[in-house]
């Protein structure tokens, strides 16, 4: 994988044969999800940690070209096809070719430093979304629809870097979650597990999570990643975080800014063979959508090493963008004031 950290690039993709089922929120109903095509694979006994617990740890990859909402040109089908599986990949291969930016885009990274994968997920479902069935998430609530707004206007203010996203000011990473979600590079986890505890560290910002195990409840200080306490049901670690910031989290993709103290976030992971975790989440966040929404995707075991994300806040990159917000409203000052001579 290329990351901004000087890494190599390698990709895996392991065929399995995994279940789908979003995770539902306390009262809320299981919905139906899509089923996978077989692929001769079997998920095997998870091996286990000294105290007898699933042994979820590794080094995890989690890069797919598997849009986070389905697209239009796919709406009604859950299930790619083969047909739809190679125009993906050969789209996917297509976008990663470097060209010159447009006329008036001085540009960014080139894509030597991206890694969204090359293959679409394993279980063929045409969106990481699963619930609603048309794979988008749901309608905003007013609420919702104010604050992305006002999210939208803060980015044309840009007038401090409390106008910009977090993941931008390098507070915490933008494909950590909760819920994990692909993105365009730094695609890795790793979790370590110890009695009564669970440690997910991701790539992205080297945001981590410290999850206890134990039964305690739920603390009660706000946090930018919410407050998470695990559960293990058979072979699945349920992880329940709440507490999060009135401010909302920006740990979510920049498309689901706007998420408030209200947000509940339910994870559900369980090995489902030597090479593959399940990885399944419900989100709920009643300020912002109109019902809560889930997904699943798979996370493929790698030997590549999780280095340091070398961000900061005040990093140069945030210094440009308010430099250029100032030079912008200096042009447009003199232009009013040589139009009004």
């Amino acid at each position: 994988m290329r990351r901004l950290t000087f890494a190599s690039m390698s990709a895996l993709t392991t065929l399995v044969v995994i279940s789908l089922s979003p995770v539902p929120l306390a009262g809320q109903a299981p919905t139906s999800a899509p089923k996978p095509t077989p692929t001769g694979a079997k998920a095997s006994t998870a091996p286990r940690t000294p105290d007898g617990r699933p042994d979820l740890q590794g080094i995890w990859n989690f890069a797919t070209i598997t849009p986070f909402e389905r697209p239009d040109a796919l709406a009604g089908k859950r299930v790619l096809t083969e047909e739809d599986i190679a125009k993906a990949e050969a789209d996917g291969a297509e976008s990663r070719i470097d060209r010159p930016p447009r006329k008036g885009d001085v540009g960014a990274y080139n894509q030597f430093w991206m890694d969204r994968g090359t293959k679409v997920v394993a279980t063929r479902q045409t969106s990481l979304i699963l619930d609603p069935p048309d794979g988008k998430l749901p309608p905003f609530t007013p609420q919702g629809e104010k604050t992305q707004a006002a999210i939208a206007e803060a980015r044309k203010r840009n007038a401090g870097p409390e106008d910009r996203y977090l993941a931008e000011r390098c507070i915490v990473g933008f494909n950590a979650g909760p819920p994990m979600l692909s993105s365009a590079y730094n695609n890795l986890v790793q979790v370590f597990q110890i009695p009564g505890y669970v440690v997910i560290l991701n790539e992205m910002v080297h945001s981590w999570r410290v999850v206890p195990t134990d039964g305690r409840p739920h603390g009660t200080l706000p946090q930018w990643s919410g407050d998470s306490r695990g559960r293990w049901e058979g072979e699945t670690l349920v992880i329940d975080t709440i507490n999060f910031r009135e401010d909302g989290i920006g740990v979510l993709s920049q498309k689901l800014q706007g998420t408030d103290k209200n947000l509940h976030v339910v994870e559900r992971i369980r090995r489902t063979d030597a090479e593959t975790l399940l990885y399944e989440f419900t989100v709920e966040d009643p300020t912002v959508w109109t019902k809560p929404w889930s997904g699943a995707m798979p996370l493929n075991k790698t030997t590549e090493g999780i280095f340091e994300y070398a961000c900061h806040e005040g990093n140069y990159g945030m210094s440009g963008i308010l430099t250029g917000a100032r030079a912008d409203e200096k042009a447009a000052a003199e232009a009013a004031a040589a139009g009004r001579k």
